[in-house]
């Protein structure tokens, strides 16, 4: 079945608080069906941590979620959804597995047990060299000073709620919790060391690394998803995380084997803005944040950049430093942060070339600061490595020795290499998306998963060209605006970026919001206030529920930024004073001077999200519509958008039609498949708009019978009108799927937007 465009549904076992289990998506699969969606698009469902909110820290690869209904609950919803015409895609997690609770994953357990012994020690990306006795280290406790406080009970050695597995015959008669520790095949330490015996998912010590490089490995955790294609069960799988892998590209040519040729298969893949995708890759593409950041980006008005430059530089920050301070980031990330695989990186250059060098771990992360993508050692890239340690010795002559050590060790397929992009990877999540994504205030719609914010939005010539790439390169790649991890919701970041186009009305606001409540700290202020105004209801009234959900915000924005404040150290006075402003802001002056804001600019922020919906779905790629996007959404970063949705709600508007963006996805998932040849195999062309205002249209063309044709940058129109603008349509006579008008020919501006901000157009007679 082909896959014209997917609806991602976030599962939930009972346990997790808020349920939504495959009988719950079984009961929406009529609404989608009627919604337009070719196939459901499954959040990961195998046997995960008990309670999981998202299911990506699976605990048993072989089995399906008893959570969310078993095997049976799956095959009983890909039945229904079969019967409605629907596929089915899910989410894979082939690059760790959930740890946190270690009783709860049986490989992990026996693992422990014992130790090298194991069946499953090949499994595990262990660092067996880490303890000078070949034990795991496992960083959990608060200081080592606790194994003294170890007990044991039966099999087991308890501290509290943690729980470890004592090896057969090591607990004689007697012994105390810290003499039967001593003889295990793991050893406890305090997680304040950044030690870990094992490769994690970035840092996240709860999630252990799988060596999906061996064979073996590969077999043993595809047996569930290999059923699923041997049955067919489901039409594709989206791949979490592939750039974690030992060998992504050999990895997926197995994947591709397992699921045959006609398997959709996308990978999550995060590109830098120059980079290409490998098109070696058995893959139909990304999962569409490249795609996110242009749709999103031809919204952002360029001549906004100047005046908020000036506005985040009057906190006192440099912006033209931003590249430097990400370096920086990225060095301490390395150095700190992920000081256990840098030293395991360490080790294996000595082992591989016989030496070492006392700058050898600086240069390493120096290395990796000046590599932009998130690895490098795809086909695609061959020449960023030596780019990147040209500019390092450029910067850093010191290092030049250090930096000959490690390429001596940089073998093709060697562990140096590979540690060396898994290592990467993890440094430009944590010092990007996770950081510095937190601390650039300067339009935070840019701070985006995939996006770049140094790039101030997307004109309109880069638009239509990446846009022609992706069509004759990627037709059926995965595009979105919403997923389970962008920092901001699709409407959210739409609204923000109007403030591109007011950016001497915004910097007044903020400036007179800052003498009358001003914030603990100015940046943290700005960086705030911009979420705030993005999710700041219509009418003004602040609910309990969003004063409790913008306070979380508050709490992860402000540790994940770490200029005050961090996860480990919390400064509780600096968190205080940002709450208590918080509280200021929605109970003050403030709260009038948004809501003012908000009514003055909603109807420019509502024609923006309506544009950058209709191109993701339109445009060239397979669109993912995440779940409740079809109606307004307010959310925020994970996991407030990981929250329950209203599909009753949607149902009536459904039924209604009266909601502009439902109307949009309605139209434009159904002409899909109506259509599939135009927009899968179809082509892109741009469609020039003529006039005063041209600027202001971006229309373009799928197949011979779709145009697509949207405004943007409208607050500039609000004191003129669209004067002799014009749209050149193809010949023939062309319908508005959303409004019912016919145009043909030269279709003025002014006609082709009279009712919505978007339109469209079907050929009459194709």
């Amino acid at each position: 079945m082909a896959v014209l465009s997917t609806y991602r549904l976030q599962m939930r076992g009972a346990a997790s608080g808020e349920a939504f289990t495959f009988a719950d998506a079984e009961k929406l699969v009529d609404y989608l069906a009627d919604l337009g969606v070719s196939h459901l698009y499954l959040s990961p469902i195998l046997t995960a941590a008990e309670g999981s909110t998202h299911g990506y820290d699976v605990t048993d690869p072989t089995t399906i979620s008893a959570e969310l209904g078993g095997p049976e609950g799956f095959s009983s919803l890909v039945a229904t959804a079969k019967a409605a015409g629907l596929g089915v895609i899910v989410d894979i997690v082939p690059n760790h597995v959930g740890v946190d609770v270690p009783r709860q994953n049986a490989w992990w357990w026996d693992l422990l047990t014992h130790g090298r012994d194991s069946a499953y020690a090949s499994y595990f990306d262990v660092d067996w060299s880490l303890d000078p006795d070949g034990r795991i280290v496992l960083p959990v406790l608060g200081s080592d000073d606790d194994v003294a406080d170890l007990v044991v009970d039966g099999d087991t050695l308890r501290l509290g709620d943690l729980a470890y597995p004592i090896s057969p015959g090591t607990a004689d008669d007697g012994a105390s919790g810290s003499q039967v520790h001593d003889r295990q095949h793991y050893k406890l330490i305090g997680w304040r060391h950044g030690i870990c015996g094992y490769r994690r998912f970035f840092s996240i010590t709860s999630l252990a690394g799988l060596r999906q490089e061996d064979r073996a490995v590969f077999d043993a955790t595809h047996v569930e998803v290999k059923r699923w294609f041997d049955e067919g069960l489901v039409d594709g799988i989206r791949i979490d995380h592939p750039d974690g892998l030992s060998d992504p590209t050999g990895y997926l040519g197995w994947l591709r084997e397992l699921a045959g040729p006609q398997a959709w298969i996308v990978i999550e893949k995060i590109l830098a803005v120059p980079e290409p995708l490998d098109p070696s890759l058995p893959v139909a593409g990304t999962t569409g944040y490249d795609a996110l950041r242009e749709a999103g980006g031809v919204f952002v008005d360029p001549t906004g950049e100047e005046s908020l430059t000036a506005l985040i530089e009057s906190t006192g920050v440099d912006y033209s430093g931003m590249a430097a301070e990400a370096r920086r980031l990225k060095v301490q990330a390395v150095t700190v942060t992920l000081a256990s695989e840098l030293a395991r990186v360490r080790r294996a250059v000595t082992a591989a070339t016989g030496r070492d060098h006392d700058l050898l771990g600086e240069a390493i992360a120096e290395l990796l600061s000046h590599i932009g993508v998130y690895r490098s050692d795809y086909l695609s890239l061959p020449l960023v490595l030596p780019e990147a340690i040209s500019e390092t010795v450029e910067a850093r002559p010191d290092l030049a020795e250090a930096l000959q050590l490690l390429t001596a060790a940089l073998a093709a397929g060697s562990e140096v290499g590979v540690r060396l992009q898994q290592l990467c990877g993890a440094a430009t999540a944590k010092s990007m998306e996770d950081c510095l994504f937190y601390r650039d205030a300067r339009l935070v719609t840019l701070n985006e998963v995939g996006g770049e914010p140094e790039y101030f939005g997307v004109s309109a010539a880069e638009f239509h060209t990446r846009a022609q790439v992706r069509a004759a390169l990627w037709p059926t790649a995965m595009t979105t605006l919403s997923t389970h991890d962008t920092k901001r919701g699709e409407d959210v970041r739409a609204r923000i970026g109007v403030l591109s186009q007011v950016p001497s009305l915004w910097t007044e606001m903020v400036q007179g919001w800052e003498r009358t409540t001003p914030s603990p700290d100015p940046l943290t202020g700005l960086f705030l206030l911009q979420n705030i105004f993005g999710v700041w209801p219509a009418d003004g009234t602040v609910t309990d529920e969003l004063r409790e959900r913008l306070h979380a915000y508050t709490e992860k924005a402000i540790r994940e930024a770490a200029l005050h404040t961090t996860w480990n150290d919390p400064d509780t006075d600096f968190e205080s004073a940002v709450h208590s402003w918080i509280d200021a802001v929605l109970d003050g002056p403030v709260a009038a001077g948004l809501t003012e804001l908000v009514t003055r600019l909603e109807e420019h922020a509502q024609a923006d999200a309506l544009g950058q919906k209709l191109i993701a779905l339109t445009g060239p790629g397979v669109p993912d519509v995440y779940q409740g996007t079809e109606l307004w959404e307010d959310s925020l970063v994970d996991p407030d958008n990981r929250r329950a949705v209203d599909y009753a709600a949607r149902r009536t508007a459904l039924a209604e039609l009266a909601h502009p963006k439902l109307r949009v996805v309605r139209e434009a998932l159904r002409l899909r498949r109506e259509r599939p040849e135009s927009f899968l195999a179809g082509g892109y062309r741009p469609v020039p708009a003529d006039g005063t205002h041209a600027q202001h249209v971006l229309a373009f063309g799928r197949g011979d019978d779709v145009v697509v044709a949207v405004r943007r940058w409208t607050v500039r129109l609000t004191e003129t009108d669209w004067g002799k603008t014009t749209v050149t349509l193809p010949p023939g006579t062309w319908t508005d799927r959303l409004s019912g008008r016919t145009h043909t020919d030269a279709v003025a501006a002014a006609d082709l937007f009279a009712d919505l901000p978007v339109a469209l157009l079907v050929r009459a007679d194709a």
